[in-house]
């Protein structure tokens, strides 16, 4: 007796979900610029390694004699594959099938993507277009009933969407226009990636913002440079080749769960490497910015800093690197943005980022370069103060290994938060930092008004007055109280970064952390 029929049966159904939403939604997909569900997943993973869950799960119907006439897959393709030899749940829509929406949903689906990487301890990666297994205008006429958002029991597994954010790596590709909760399922994320041009994110698209009076387009509600720029998505590409192989390098750096700690690589330079443009790099003129960009390529192995959120809160700089191939969270000043103040968005942005490292037990180094919290109008309607004091709380919460090199300035209340203050950090200083409860630049002529009207000459009194509190201000007078430890030869960052790092591994500590990432 033999079970072949069966088995064709199976190879039928199987055919028939391969086809996904049909020839004509296919070709409409690739003639918007766009791959299918299935070709993104192949593109995602390493050949050959996808395994299915659920694939013949659909909508079917039959004849009166019970015979299979049609089977309309569900909207949500996932298994498990590997990434660079390791193990990833990936979960995609299939915009082929009525755009991804309830209405051809198996929400199921959705959960048990999610409570499989958080059970088997794997990261997810989910690929996103649509409503991400929302609803649409038509699902309650074809389900005879209006949905109650959350329910007693989330079928579509929001619960663990975010959940999973403090027990494994979860990437979120935006691939096409993704609303509702395709976008909620997005943005709850440790990485993610928009398509420019092709992609857009909204909370609810242009025909739904049009009947509140605001006609927009795709991309002018939710194209790229909203969503990077506003800080909700952390990154924008040409392709979606260039998608996926950003989701590969992000994953690189981290554990596959909070169980786990990063991962060595292989070192790929001299960890003694001294660069010697680095003891000249600082102008002397405090007002005079440089790239913060070239310090950092200078200090991590060659070519691993991966920066994430370029283009939000862009006093401050976020990435992951490798020291001698340890994985490091680094966090650094730009002085070409507001001078490297921190406003409210750069707030956010650390908090976020801090949040990460402390996930995933990542050593921290502080490039550090803050002269205060931005000031002004806008920097009080946008409660800098508040969330400064969110960043300060998030610094002296986290327990991972910290380093802090002082590149140049440290003011302010916002100078408090160049490293935790309630236990100890390593702290490197350069001769060109400067510190203290203010700049002086600016202030000497009010706080000195008298005294260099008076003179006789106010000119030569002014720089003589400069000359007199710069010297009371170098770091030097500082280190003779032991307030600061160390000032160093630029060029013996990378060598002492690198000691970090080998300092750092053997106290990450696999398990949840006391705090984990929020969307």
């Amino acid at each position: 007796m033999s079970w072949e029929a069966e088995l064709e049966e199976l190879r039928r159904r199987q055919a028939l979900t391969r086809q996904m939403g049909g020839a004509e939604r296919v070709a409409r997909q690739h003639k918007g610029g766009r791959l299918t569900v299935r070709e993104r997943i192949e593109r995602m993973l390493d050949a050959d390694s996808f395994h299915e869950t659920g694939e013949i799960a659909g909508k079917a119907r039959y004849d009166a004699e019970g015979e299979l006439q049609e089977l309309v897959p569900a909207n949500c393709v996932f298994g498990r594959g590997r990434v660079d030899g390791r193990q990833v749940v990936i979960c995609g829509d299939d915009f082929t099938v009525r755009g991804a929406s309830a209405d051809s949903s198996i929400p199921h689906k959705f959960r048990m993507s999610e409570d499989m990487a958080k059970q088997f301890r794997m990261p997810i990666i989910r690929i996103i277009e649509g409503s991400g297994g929302g609803g649409s205008v038509k699902t309650i006429e074809t389900t005879g009933r209006a949905n109650l958002p959350g329910g007693v029991y989330s079928a579509s597994g929001s619960d663990l969407t975010v959940e999973n954010m403090g027990l494994v790596p979860v990437v979120g590709l935006g691939l096409g226009s993704v609303a509702g909760l395709g976008a909620a399922r997005l943005v709850a994320s440790h990485y993610s990636v928009m398509v420019k041009e092709i992609s857009a994110v909204f909370v609810a698209g242009p025909p739904v913002v049009e009947q509140l009076g605001e006609p927009r387009t795709k991309q002018e509600l939710g194209g790229w440079e909203i969503q990077v720029g506003c800080g909700a998505v952390d990154d924008a590409v040409d392709t979606e080749d260039e998608a996926f192989a950003r989701a590969r390098r992000f994953l690189s750096y981290l554990p596959s769960s909070v169980h786990d700690v990063p991962p060595r690589a292989k070192p790929r330079m001299d960890r003694d490497r001294a660069d010697e443009a680095l003891i000249s790099l600082i102008p002397r003129d405090k007002r005079q910015p440089y790239h913060m960009r070239r310090v950092i390529r200078s200090v991590v192995d060659h070519d691993s800093f991966f920066e994430m959120g370029q283009a939000f809160g862009r006093g401050i700089i976020t990435g992951l690197a490798r020291l001698d191939g340890w994985p490091v969270a680094v966090m650094a000043g730009d002085p070409l943005y507001g001078g490297g103040a921190w406003d409210a968005n750069a707030c956010q942005k650390i908090i976020r980022f801090l949040d990460l490292a402390q996930t995933f037990h990542l050593p921290v180094v502080h490039l550090v370069d803050c002269p205060g919290f931005a000031v002004g109008l806008a920097a009080e309607r946008t409660a800098t103060i508040r969330w400064g004091m969110r960043t300060l709380t998030a610094i002296n919460q986290t327990t991972v290994p910290w380093c802090s090199i002082i590149v140049r300035n440290v003011f302010g209340v916002g100078g408090l938060a160049h490293q935790p203050g309630n236990r100890i950090a390593l702290r490197y200083a350069w001769p060109s930092a400067a510190w203290g409860s203010l700049p002086l630049e600016g202030g000497i002529e009010a706080a000195y008004k008298a005294e260099i009207d008076a003179a006789e000459d106010p000119e030569a009194h002014l720089n003589k007055i400069k000359k007199r509190l710069d010297d009371l201000r170098s770091p030097f007078r500082t280190a003779e109280a032991f307030w600061v430890e160390e000032i160093i030869d630029p060029r013996h960052t990378r060598r002492l970064l690198c000691d970090f790092a080998h300092m750092a591994a053997p106290l990450r500590q696999p398990g949840p952390s006391q705090f984990a990432m929020r969307p």
